[in-house]
């Protein structure tokens, strides 16, 4: 039996990568990574993205690429694609894995500075290092804190008073980590 959901709106917070995407690409192909396409914890991310880039009107065609289910082929996978789509305008990700493997080839080929936007989720400090360093223009932060919090307390609320405190769904929000603002978590 499902008690409730706590975590991120998953397809909401897909759909502010895509408003991200729309804010820093005028125009051109993009490419958005996902390491298990199809997966339920992360394609409502791409979905809501394509989403977003859908309804902004904007000239941006968004590639979905499968990156694979484990770093090593994230990075070969992402180091892959751009080898081959040179004249691609940014490099989006919608899971720790793929974003950090976007940040080592932004890094490795200095991209920000060819005007190659990028960006993703999650928290590994190899991406909050892509971030600060200006190779990843920001990730998203689902909260990790809170989820465990707010889990904790719902089942202790919930077993305490014997079921009268019924558990309920909380979306633990998203916030963008820039360079402005990724410090305090590295």
């Amino acid at each position: 039996k499902r008690l409730c959901y706590i975590g991120q709106d998953l397809f909401l917070s897909g759909k502010g990568l895509g408003e991200r995407i729309v804010e820093l690409v005028p125009e051109g192909e993009v490419v958005g990574f996902i390491a298990t396409p199809g997966q339920l914890n992360i394609q409502p991310r791409l979905d809501g993205a394509a989403e977003a880039i859908k309804e902004s009107g904007k000239n941006i065609k968004l590639n979905e690429i499968a990156s694979g289910p484990t770093l090593n082929e994230e990075v070969s996978r992402v180091a892959a694609y751009y080898a081959g789509h040179p004249d691609i305008k940014g490099m989006f990700a919608v899971d720790a894995g793929s974003t950090s493997a976007v940040g080592k080839t932004m890094s490795e080929n200095k991209l920000q500075s060819k005007g190659i936007h990028a960006g993703g989720f999650d928290l590994l400090p190899s991406t909050l290092d892509y971030v600060q360093k200006g190779d990843l223009d920001f990730t998203i932060d689902q909260q990790p804190y809170l989820q465990g919090f707010y889990t904790v307390m719902v089942l202790f609320l919930y077993k305490i008073s014997g079921g009268l405190t019924g558990p309920s769904d909380i979306n633990t929000g998203l916030s963008f980590l820039t360079k402005a603002n990724v410090e305090p978590f590295i």
